[in-house]
């Protein structure tokens, strides 16, 4: 028996995975390693570790030198440490919108790095599982990223696979406003989210101590909000005990001006059939349609319908203004990459964490007042 093979033996409980991991760490605490005492201090071949640094290299995580591997295109390393400064720390960001609720929180990924000497590197995505990990991939290929802040595609089998690869990454990988299902055992991701259901709890109850007793929800099934804003709807009426038989419960799934008009006319019918004089909408801008097109028809807002909505992005342009649950979209980027700096300094000893944010309510016109008596209003929608 080769004096290599115990050794090999006895390093067989640690994964290719978590090998991987290891290496990270003692380059990024040391700057390189040499493949003889890697493999010594982790209890396996030479060969195996020589394998773990090619997969690395082929990754663009590691640079190959003769005997072992250093950590590519850093900076210079604080000899005095023998640590790494932060600022060599590369960290990839893939949203999937960079012009509505995305922006907020790149702003805060930012500020946050730029306070902690970490360097952003931000791509644009779209809603699609395939696509994130296109712009993941080229990051990963170009980039030499340290870590990732993704706010995945999450839905099909596409979307579960990408959770998967996402989580089996060697580097660390942070979710940002998303949280892995239940069915999928992500135990390395951690994440940000908002408690979306608190939101709509929130939102809920305030429509309640203002008079209503009947709140329905518009949402849109496009959105991976949407499914959080309806949970914590149905939470809050349990709460209330008003009845979930008979309120109103609509989605919609961005339709054409024509068709988003015949979709509120169908809405106002169902409040007016069943007395509903306030709703929770997702997104605010589907509040703001949703305002202008009640106010086409005559109805007074707050007085005939009460509406609160659900982002504030740009709830306040409306006529009237449109009370609006906030999440707190800056904060989210700020403790993603907080996250991620503390997974970078302490390593795989730190335990996984996964926080909620709570949003808050701005209240604006749209949600002011008593609802009107029900021979008014609501029941005489003008057709």
């Amino acid at each position: 028996m080769s004096p290599e093979q115990p050794a090999e033996a006895a390093g067989k409980s640690l994964f290719s995975l978590q090998r991987r991991e290891r290496l990270m760490e003692e380059l990024r605490a040391h700057g390189a390693i040499t493949v003889r005492g890697i493999a010594a201090k982790l209890g396996v071949s030479e060969l195996t570790i020589r394998r773990d640094v090619n997969i690395l290299a082929d990754e663009g995580l590691v640079s190959r030198v003769h005997g072992g591997a250093t950590l590519p295109s850093k900076l210079d390393r604080s000899t005095a440490a023998g640590r790494l400064p932060h600022h060599s720390y590369s960290i990839g960001m893939v949203v999937p919108s960079l012009d509505y609720y995305w922006p907020q929180v790149i702003s805060g990924a930012r500020a946050e790095a730029e306070e902690q000497n970490l360097r952003i590197l931000v791509r644009g995505s779209a809603y699609d599982a395939a696509d994130n990990r296109r712009q993941v991939q080229a990051l990963l290929d170009t980039q030499n990223i340290d870590g990732l802040i993704v706010a995945p595609d999450m839905t099909g089998d596409q979307g579960q696979e990408l959770l998967r690869w996402l989580n089996a990454l060697p580097i660390p990988v942070v979710l940002a406003e998303r949280r892995s299902p239940i069915e999928i055992p992500a135990h390395r991701l951690e994440w940000v989210a908002t408690d979306h259901a608190f939101g709509a709890g929130m939102a809920v109850r305030h429509l309640w101590q203002e008079g209503h007793r009947r709140i329905g929800c518009l949402t849109d099934s496009s959105s991976p909000t949407s499914p959080h804003v309806v949970r914590g709807w149905h939470q809050a009426l349990a709460a209330l005990k008003i009845p979930l038989e008979g309120s109103v419960h609509e989605d919609s799934a961005k339709p054409e001006n024509g068709e988003r008009a015949t979709h509120f006319d169908h809405v106002l019918e169902l409040c007016r059939n069943t007395g509903t004089t306030a709703m929770l909408v997702h997104s605010d801008t589907q509040a703001v349609a949703f305002v202008q097109h009640c106010v086409d028809k005559g109805l007074q807002v707050p007085g005939d319908i009460a509406m609160v909505g659900y982002d504030d992005e740009v709830a306040y342009l409306a006529e009237p203004a449109i009370s609006a649950v906030r999440p707190p979209k800056q904060y989210v980027g700020k403790v993603a990459v907080q996250l991620m700096a503390a997974r970078l300094a302490e390593g795989r000893m730190r335990p996984v964490h996964r926080i909620e944010l709570n949003p808050e309510l701005i209240l604006r016109e749209s949600s002011a007042g008593a609802p009107q008596s029900p021979a008014a209003g609501m029941l005489q929608v003008p057709q």
